[in-house]
């Protein structure tokens, strides 16, 4: 019988291109894995075969193993014929309540720079009121549909991209941060959606592609995300919070961005220029 016509040999199939796959991600042979796991090779090549199925617990050592992101675990057990074991809670939910106490806590004493709270694909859902007053100041965020992207926000021809006056390396860097920040270190799906959708707005220069020394200026250590209104220069960077445990796909994927001003010129202008806003 063809594994096309028995839903048990497709689901071993699928799980164990699923497994492939994540081994492939990360560079492991199936005898390193063998050894981080304690499952034998064996084993392991029945599974990526398709002529064996691993049990609810291998599943999870073997995922924790290859530091799989927690919602492609559940894809893991779900192809295996498991139910999912990391809980999706809506961003309301009373189990996270601690955790948006925090989230609130930490964009209230950010003020008056601006700090937001995104999800795996850079989705705003929580942000400051310096935040709005800040984009506020260049552009209508009420014209922007929710949930607002803060990477279309900056790449699109209508948002903040003609007030970015080192666009090339601002656009390169971003792409950048893509890859390497990353739930996991990897691109799923709507991730490349995402990346594919940025790269064809006009004037990204694929440049990022080849290795290229960026020259942020004399003194600062970092790649600034300049601004220009009204004929001042506004220079910032960020630094971004996770949570450093997390145990539900909502907390592994979210992450603060909190803006500060990169030197005392931007410091000293940025109070005006939200008090206009």
């Amino acid at each position: 019988m063809s594994t096309s016509k028995n839903p048990h040999l497709s689901t071993h199939v699928e799980l164990g291109q699923l497994l492939r796959h994540w081994r492939d991600v990360r560079g492991k042979s199936q005898i390193e894995l063998s050894l981080d796991t304690g499952i034998s090779q064996r084993h392991l090549s029945f599974i990526e075969s398709g002529r064996s199925m691993a049990s609810r617990q291998a599943l999870l050592n073997l995922a924790e193993a290859l530091d799989v992101p927690f919602r492609d675990r559940n894809e893991l057990l779900v192809a295996a014929g498991f139910a999912p074991f990391y809980k999706e809670d809506a961003w309301n939910a009373e189990e996270m309540g601690s955790v948006m106490h925090a989230l609130d806590r930490i964009l209230r004493h950010h003020d008056p720079f601006p700090a937001i709270v995104m999800d795996r694909y850079w989705n705003v859902f929580m942000r400051n009121d310096a935040a709005i007053r800040f984009f506020n100041a260049f552009i209508d965020l009420d014209a922007r549909p929710e949930p607002r992207n803060l990477l279309h926000l900056m790449f699109d021809p209508a948002g903040m991209r003609p007030f970015i006056i080192n666009w090339k390396d601002t656009s390169q860097a971003l792409i950048q941060r893509i890859h390497r920040e990353a739930v996991g270190h990897t691109l799923d799906q709507r991730t490349q959606e995402l990346l594919t959708s940025l790269l064809a707005y006009p004037d990204v220069d694929l440049g990022f592609r080849t290795p290229e020394a960026f020259d942020p200026g004399p003194t600062l250590p970092m790649i600034p995300l300049s601004f220009e209104k009204d004929g001042q220069v506004l220079r910032y960077f960020s630094m971004i919070t996770t949570v450093g445990t997390p145990q539900t796909i909502a907390t592994q994927e979210l992450r603060i961005e909190s803006m500060f001003p990169a030197d005392d010129v931007t410091e000293a202008a940025h109070g005006q220029l939200i008090r206009q806003a």
